[in-house]
């Protein structure tokens, strides 16, 4: 019986958590705005409740976040320059996650906490010291996110297919 009720207490508490988790989403969704300009130099991605893909070209990258709370995709910083003096992106991922890509050059620190992670899937390469350093500091709860250099055929296509939708008017291809 005591071990029914261990599981009971806990089938409860992730239910109540998670219930909140997405109040706080649908809450998170209303205020957080992400940035449309491909060329800013400081950067906010979201995936909350859905998708997230975004291209930055950058020139002189600073800052960025990344908000994936039950949903995710792919932020692509391979056409953007880091500030000289290095650029920080902050992550929360909740219940979501995504990919982060990077050029193979770039230096990457790791600061994530909670229950889930950040890891960097590159190879194992002796970059230069003074190579442009991105700093990801974070937290996550039951998600993550994974630093790359290269993106699937299939996130590529996804990614294309957000960037050319963001860049179409509205109301294009509806009949008049």
């Amino acid at each position: 019986m005591k071990v029914l009720r261990v599981v009971l207490a806990v089938v409860v508490a992730l239910i109540v958590t998670t219930t909140a988790a997405l109040v706080a989403a649908v809450r998170a969704k209303q205020q957080i705005e992400p940035t449309e300009d491909e060329a800013a130099n400081e950067i906010t991605a979201v995936g909350i409740l859905g998708p997230m893909y975004f291209r930055s070209t950058a020139p002189a990258l600073r800052r960025a976040a990344i908000e994936c709370w039950f949903g995710g995709g792919a932020v692509d910083f391979r056409d953007a320059e880091l500030d000289p003096a290095g650029a920080r992106l902050d992550v929360r991922a909740i219940f979501g996650g995504g990919q982060i890509v990077v050029p193979e050059t770039w230096r990457v620190e790791l600061h994530v906490n909670g229950i889930g992670g950040v890891g960097d899937g590159r190879p194992k390469l002796e970059r230069p010291a003074d190579a442009p350093l991105m700093t990801i500091d974070g937290f996550v709860l039951f998600g993550g996110f994974a630093v790359t250099s290269e993106l699937s055929e299939a996130d590529a296509e996804r990614l294309e297919s957000a960037i050319k939708s963001r860049a179409e008017p509205v109301g294009e291809g509806s009949a008049a």
